[in-house]
């Protein structure tokens, strides 16, 4: 099973892109996200990747993170969604919005994935609202997104033209995961249901994406206070 792969962009398609890792072209697919986010041809590219395998077909997908990567592990369990929905769904919302929409019940966020209908998107809801929150506390906990940077060390074994200075782009800026992950784990030690919590956590983090671990805790626990 390949789990990573760092090397140097060959070429960019319309989903996806072919990776040289010491002279071996690894074809992978990925969202359209990712796709935007990647560095030109010739510049270091490192992914995360999940391999498809079925007797007529054996592909790789690729994704920044590994949270990214176990939310597509999430969505493809869901009954009638495949690897081409679940990308569609990532490359729409990224991870974070996706882990809130589950946790909010909010289908039509799902449905806005090219290829996913109404009936497919409630599903997705229904399937995942009670394993979302597992999946949403581990971000915290995960490497951050990987850095093209680490593949330096195949540029200088690469052609010349590859050996040139790095000058890939940044990943787009990403939610406070690790905040939102701690405000979850903290509400459920309190005695809040994983759902329940993941819930008032996405709905705070919704209202102030850069809040802190604290901020985020009070938001969520006002929106959790029993209504008069």
């Amino acid at each position: 099973m390949i789990g990573k792969l760092t090397g140097i962009v060959d070429y960019i398609g319309t989903d996806h892109a072919m990776i040289d890792v010491r002279g071996v072209g690894y074809i992978v697919f990925v969202s359209e996200r990712t796709r935007m986010s990647m560095p030109r041809q010739g510049e270091p590219v490192a992914l995360y990747t999940d391999m498809l395998v079925r007797e007529d077909i054996l592909q790789l997908f690729g994704f920044t993170s590994l949270f990214e990567k176990e939310w597509y592990r999430l969505l493809v369990s869901v009954q009638g969604i495949g690897a081409k929905a679940a990308m569609a769904i990532l490359g729409t919302l990224g991870p974070e919005a996706t882990g809130r929409a589950i946790a909010l019940g909010d289908w039509n966020a799902i449905k806005a994935a090219p290829g996913v209908g109404p009936k497919t998107a409630q599903r997705v809801i229904m399937e995942l609202k009670d394993k979302a929150p597992k999946v949403m506390a581990m971000g915290g906990s995960l490497p951050e997104t990987l850095d093209a940077s680490d593949a330096a060390e195949i540029i200088e074994a690469s052609a010349p033209q590859a050996a040139r200075k790095p000058t890939a782009k940044k990943p787009a800026a990403q939610a406070n995961v690790a905040a939102e992950s701690e405000a979850l784990s903290a509400l459920q030690n309190l005695g809040y249901s994983p759902s329940d919590a993941a819930g008032a956590v996405a709905h705070a983090a919704m209202d102030d994406t850069d809040a802190t671990t604290s901020t985020l805790i009070r938001s969520a626990l006002k929106l959790l206070a029993p209504k008069d």
